[in-house]
């Protein structure tokens, strides 16, 4: 018997409001160089789904994307007037009637930054069960969770540094190499606040601090960890990255999952990160350095969804995020999470 199409629940809207790129920044962005319109929602046509946002996501990689060059990235330029976008959760308000989609359903996708999207039916899939709430699915720790088992395999008994430990993928990183066996869990941050709470929330075991303010970062790292490092987690690249390698012992396994020193830079436009690396030194230890992409590992998504569902539902790992309340405060998120104002990743609620 064929399926009757679904009848829409709310009366569909006409408008909606989205964040949008007014100028390219020379520099950092601003809250300015954002701004809200309102402008005419399409019809969902055949093959289309409408969604009523709930949560998006603020990623640092939304600099790069308006910083002006994307070499290399399988993500499109944003262009001033051109609406942001990135990883959403929403309810399904409409849906083609012949697909497995009916208003109602929770669902994520890429339209993030507005209220309302029209979406590709091919582009927007249901929400995991075996993720306990609807923002988990904007956690940031898959590239950490591939990084950890598949280019950098945590072994029991292992000294792991993770770079950025604040970040959506830091406070989650330290977290899983935990529990795929670490014996000691570093990290590294920019204030006393967050390094307290990533010791008494997360339970890294040391977290130094970075900045002209502090001692240079090497000769810490050196104090801090006196016999080496097995596994590093980077987010940041850097001095800090120069400084994870000249410590590292041994055989020691090195996964980078970011660029935020160039991400974060006013004097860059994020698309390059450039570090000192002593290749004498990846030659005598046998160090391997290796830059993760999900990409090329296309089984990881599903696994570390499994995983971290039961984690969560176990109490095993926290999901740290920062709310900014609305789509008028979104015109500020990113700015603030470049500032570093927030402790994990970073989400809008609508």
């Amino acid at each position: 018997m064929p399926r009757r199409p679904a009848v829409p629940t709310t009366v569909l809207p006409r408008t909606t409001r989205e964040v949008r790129l007014v100028a390219r920044p020379d520099g950092l962005p601003a809250p300015g160089h954002f701004t809200v319109a309102h402008t005419p929602l399409p019809e969902p046509g055949p093959g289309r789904v409408l969604v009523r946002n709930e949560h998006f996501l603020v990623f640092p990689g939304l600099r790069t994307l308006i910083g002006g060059e994307t070499d290399g990235l399988p993500l499109p330029l944003l262009q001033p007037g051109d609406a942001l976008f990135g990883p959403a959760v929403g309810e399904v308000l409409a849906a083609p009637a012949d697909g497995p989609l009916r208003p109602g359903d929770r669902v994520v996708h890429l339209a993030g930054w507005r209220d309302h999207a029209v979406v590709p039916a091919t582009e927007v899939s249901p929400l995991d069960p075996a993720l306990p709430t609807a923002v988990a699915h904007l956690a940031q720790g898959s590239a950490a969770y591939g990084a950890l088992t598949r280019l950098a395999p945590v072994r029991t008994g292992d000294v792991v540094l993770v770079t950025g430990a604040a970040g959506a993928v830091g406070t989650l990183a330290g977290q899983i190499a935990r529990l795929l066996g670490a014996a000691r869990v570093l990290g590294s941050t920019g204030s006393h606040h967050k390094a307290d709470r990533l010791v008494r929330e997360l339970g890294y075991d040391d977290v130094l601090l970075r900045g002209p303010e502090h001692p240079p970062f090497a000769d810490r790292l050196r104090a801090t960890a006196p016999d080496g490092i097995d596994v590093v987690l980077d987010t940041v690249g850097g001095e800090q990255l120069t400084a994870a390698l000249a410590v590292a012992r041994q055989g020691a396994r090195v996964a980078v999952v970011g660029t935020l020193a160039g991400q974060m830079a006013p004097e860059r436009g994020g698309d390059t990160a450039p570090v000192e690396i002593d290749t004498f030194r990846l030659v005598v230890r046998g160090l391997s350095l290796r830059g993760y992409a999900g990409t090329d590992h296309p089984e990881v998504q599903a696994e570390w969804r499994e995983r971290f569902g039961g984690w969560l539902r176990s109490g095993a790992i926290r999901f740290p995020y920062s709310t900014v309340d609305g789509i008028d405060g979104a015109v500020r998120a990113l700015p603030e999470l470049i500032a570093g104002r927030h402790f994990g990743a970073v989400v809008v609620r609508l």
